[in-house]
């Protein structure tokens, strides 16, 4: 085998640096989203704080240290799928939630200050498709 720079290789062949990704659908995003989280069923992660009584602004910045959000942005294919940080605003807008529908994953109000990423999963993985009968009972199983 014999050693060339890039600029010699390109002589000879086109060179991309990285490999495009296809898109992510939002139903690909979330599922992608709760298999990480089932990975460790058992880690513990942190709740964000009464994120429903914040004002817009304030909730949009809220993070939590160790977060399901966090788990997610840990995630390079979820990073370089667009997502730019582990705040509730961004994963707001990157997983394409309500408010409601993210309070019910992060906020302490359901589970106290800490949750087990099984429970974070099956609440995300109820996102996938919307509410339909199976997420809910997904949900209750994983009670």
């Amino acid at each position: 085998m014999k050693h060339q720079t890039i600029d010699q290789l390109q002589a000879v062949a086109r060179i991309e640096l990285s490999a495009p990704h296809s898109e992510m659908t939002r139903q690909q995003r979330i599922a992608r989203w709760a298999e990480l989280l089932e990975q460790t069923p058992e880690r513990c992660l942190g709740a964000l704080t009464g994120t429903e009584h914040l004002h817009p602004e304030a909730r949009a910045m809220a993070r939590c240290e160790g977060s399901a959000i966090t788990v997610a942005f840990e995630d390079p294919i979820l990073r370089e799928s667009g997502l730019k940080d582990d705040t509730y605003g961004e994963a707001k807008r990157f997983f394409e939630l309500s408010d409601w529908q993210l309070h019910d994953i992060v906020c302490d109000c359901h589970v106290g200050a800490t949750m087990k990423a099984r429970w974070a999963g099956a609440r995300v993985r109820g996102k996938v498709g919307g509410a339909g009968f199976f997420a809910w009972l997904w949900q209750r199983i994983m009670h």
